[in-house]
């Protein structure tokens, strides 16, 4: 596997000189000489295309008749050997705002998801000569990484008893962390360096989003119907004591099961409670 092997060529401000030089000598001997001197502007030629500039956050692989000659990282101007080939390679930063895929979650759910990935750079060599396209490979990756993270998570907890289990929509930071590595583990080989990645859209496809809508609904339902039987049950409770306590009125067992019945009814109605006034007795 090739690497960066960090060179820095010579300086270009003083080959830039020497070149100056050359062209002014060479010229002065056609005028003054011999024009067959006009014959030496060919090495300047050479001399010439071995400048180069590395603005910052980039570099250049140099490759010498197919072999790797070395990685020039740090921004300047420079000389080389004029048979070079100098491959840019970008370091800055950079975002794939990845496509929304329609995969499979963990139960067989059908959902849409997507990612962004803050990606740069590391290793320019084998950015270069690992794979074939270094930005697509960043892109195939991403989404292969996407597809497996989704299938090794179900959407959402369809119960409570597997309330503790991690899930796409409620991992958060946990499941942003698992498509880093992930992505770190693909990414490595093509010297890309994984800054940041996230889940940035989720959502069950549109075949059963209507079905998973109404499942939500009738969970929450029934978790605040819990909720109010709960509070009902202990506002029963804490009204029969009283009455027992404050010797209000005395209930037989009856009486207490037809008043806790209708204390349920009220407190766990879905609807306004109509009032009816007992003209008579609490016997009739």
């Amino acid at each position: 596997m090739i690497t960066d092997k960090i060179v820095k060529p010579s300086s270009g401000f003083f080959m830039f000189f020497v070149f100056l030089l050359m062209s002014i000598g060479i010229g002065y001997a056609m005028m003054n000489v011999h024009p067959a001197y006009s014959l030496a502007f060919i090495p300047l030629f050479f001399v010439l295309i071995g400048f180069f500039i590395i603005n910052p956050n980039d570099a250049k692989v140099l490759v010498l008749f197919g072999k790797y000659a070395g990685t020039v990282t740090e921004n300047g101007f420079y000389w080389a050997n004029p048979f070079y080939g100098k491959h840019r390679v970008s370091l800055k930063a950079r975002t794939l705002d990845g496509d929304k895929i329609k995969v499979n979650d963990k139960l067989g759910n059908p959902i849409i998801i997507g990612a962004v990935v803050v990606w740069q750079v590391d290793d320019a060599a084998k950015a270069k000569f690992e794979v074939e396209n270094y930005e697509m490979y960043v892109k195939l990756q991403s989404d292969t990484a996407v597809r497996h993270l989704a299938g090794s998570f179900s959407y959402d907890h369809f119960s409570d008893n597997d309330s503790e289990e991690i899930t796409l929509r409620s991992g958060g930071e946990h499941i942003n962390e698992m498509l880093v590595k992930e992505l770190k583990d693909r990414l490595q080989l093509a010297g890309v360096k994984v800054i940041e990645a996230r889940i940035t859209h989720l959502a069950y496809a549109e075949e059963i989003a209507g079905a998973m809508l109404q499942r939500q609904q009738a969970t929450a339902v029934v978790a605040a119907r819990t909720k109010i039987v709960e509070g009902a049950v202990g506002m029963v409770q804490l009204a029969l004591q009283k009455l027992s306590k404050e010797q209000i009125v005395e209930l037989d067992e009856e009486k207490k099961a037809a008043m806790v019945s209708n204390l349920l009814v009220v407190l766990c109605s879905d609807k306004t409670a109509n009032p009816v006034v007992n003209t008579g007795t609490l016997y009739h």
